[in-house]
């Protein structure tokens, strides 16, 4: 029995442009037409989330044309409180009780993934002709029912809500025992480094201090203010007096 690896991310931490993630999406749903309208593009109203992501080999095939799901009904969360790395309890199923961390999140369908829990076993067949290999996945659980927030001073489920530091941070704050929860490391790992600090500058990449660079800063001017305060024009004219009634 082995487990398998998650090589899977979240979707804001993909590292891949809009443009490229929506190309992907609608690249399965286009077709072409003849005649004067040319090439007419259907795009898939709705795309069903998975446990991959729109740029996997496994979601294309989901969302093949032709390949029909069932509506989902989500109420989509509006402040999100649980992060990759944060330790939870389970509150359902056979390992009801135990804690463990969040290894992936799919917000699009309110899902997390703990590691080592909540998981099933899967015999897959080898081409080859050796034996069959067992193989552990966790499924899906949903964060807004099967899953509590774990405070590590207590190792207890609390609930959390966000306050502002006197500096002006804003951080989790266990309601129950009113101390920070702060995020982990894993939070911010993307395709591209584990952490933002390791992280090398490409060829192509733009750099930090052009984009760092403050090009701009807001002026009580009108546009014409602006330009004559730039050429060092200086209006010497006096405005004619007027009266409100």
């Amino acid at each position: 029995m082995r487990l398998s690896p998650v090589l899977r991310m979240c979707y804001e931490y993909s590292n891949y442009p809009k443009r490229y993630i929506e190309r992907q999406m609608y690249k399965g749903s286009q077709r072409e037409t003849a005649g004067l309208s040319g090439i007419k593009i259907r795009k898939k109203k709705n795309w069903y989330y998975g446990a991959t992501r729109p740029w996997e080999e496994d979601n294309q095939n989901e969302n093949a044309p032709g390949v029909r799901h069932p509506k989902i009904f989500l109420e989509p969360i509006k402040e999100w409180n649980v992060f990759k790395g944060d330790l939870v309890e389970v509150l359902v199923g056979k390992d009801k009780g135990k804690q463990g961390i969040i290894n992936y999140v799919v917000k699009q369908r309110n899902w997390v993934f703990v590691d080592g829990l909540h998981c099933e076993h899967k015999f897959i067949k080898s081409d080859i002709g050796l034996r069959p290999t067992m193989v552990k996945s966790e499924l899906p659980l949903s964060v807004t029912t099967d899953i509590a927030l774990v405070d590590p001073s207590d190792n207890k489920v609390t609930e959390v809500e966000w306050r502002y530091t006197e500096e002006g941070k804003r951080v989790r704050v266990s309601t129950r025992t009113g101390r920070i929860l702060p995020l982990s490391a894993m939070a911010e790992e993307t395709r591209d480094y584990k952490t933002k600090s390791t992280y090398k500058e490409q060829e192509k990449d733009t750099r930090s201090e052009d984009l760092e660079k403050v090009t701009f800063e807001p002026k009580l001017m009108s546009f014409e203010q602006d330009i004559m305060d730039s050429e060092g024009i200086i209006d010497r004219r006096m405005p004619a007096k007027s009266w409100w009634y």
